[in-house]
């Protein structure tokens, strides 16, 4: 059986690794909201974090890796949107260097037309890349909602509202419409909250 890592946050940054052209396929802003956003998810999901007039609410005071529980509690209410945009790439950076560390990935500095640094990220064994994919797949297709592993759920959750295709291409998001807004209920408002963010993304860019 292949190790995977515990934390949400670090396995969708593998999830968004494309085995086929061996690079991420997200980056940048993309990347660090599917990121916020899972770090987000788990704290909801293992009870730390709840919801409150549609805003997250720091509850359980626990472990806090990613610091979001303290920043959540040292600020006004704010909406779920605005936790997933917040230090986004920043967080990206710090999954990255969770994952180098521990020895998940290697991440190796080149520069892109021989003049601008950039990160050359890949994963050192796909089998775990392969697992991660399984467990999602499993989800989208398999047992009833409610008996699917959380963050498997949760994965496929926030892998549509991200637009990863390395999990969900477009064709399936659409064919699995259903099972992927009964995935996202059971995953808690964080994911929905990327849509909204990339909405805004996707507005800005076009401006």
């Amino acid at each position: 059986m292949v190790d995977v890592p515990e934390s949400l946050p670090a396995r969708m940054y593998l999830l968004a690794y494309d085995l086929n052209k061996q690079r991420m396929a997200l980056s940048g802003e993309r990347l660090g909201y599917l990121l916020r956003a899972a770090a987000l998810t788990e704290l909801y999901l293992d009870g730390r974090l709840t919801e409150e007039r549609q805003r997250p609410k720091a509850d359980t005071p626990g472990d806090d890796p990613y610091g979001l529980l303290a920043q959540i509690t040292a600020s006004k209410p704010r909406s779920w949107k605005y936790w997933v945009r917040k230090d986004s790439r920043a967080m990206v950076r710090t999954v990255r260097d969770e994952l180098a560390g521990a020895g998940w990935i290697r991440v190796r500095p080149r520069r892109v037309l021989g003049v601008f640094p950039a990160d050359e990220v890949s994963v050192r064994d796909p089998r775990v890349v392969k697992t991660l994919w399984g467990g999602a797949s499993s989800a989208l297709r398999g047992k009833p909602v409610a008996h699917v592993n959380s963050y498997d759920a949760a994965a496929v959750a926030l892998a549509a509202a991200g637009e990863l295709r390395t999990v969900l291409p477009r064709p399936d998001r659409r064919r699995h419409k259903r099972r992927i807004a009964e995935l996202t209920a059971r995953s808690g408002p964080a994911a929905p909250a990327v849509k909204k963010a990339l909405a805004d993304y996707w507005g800005a860019a076009a401006g």
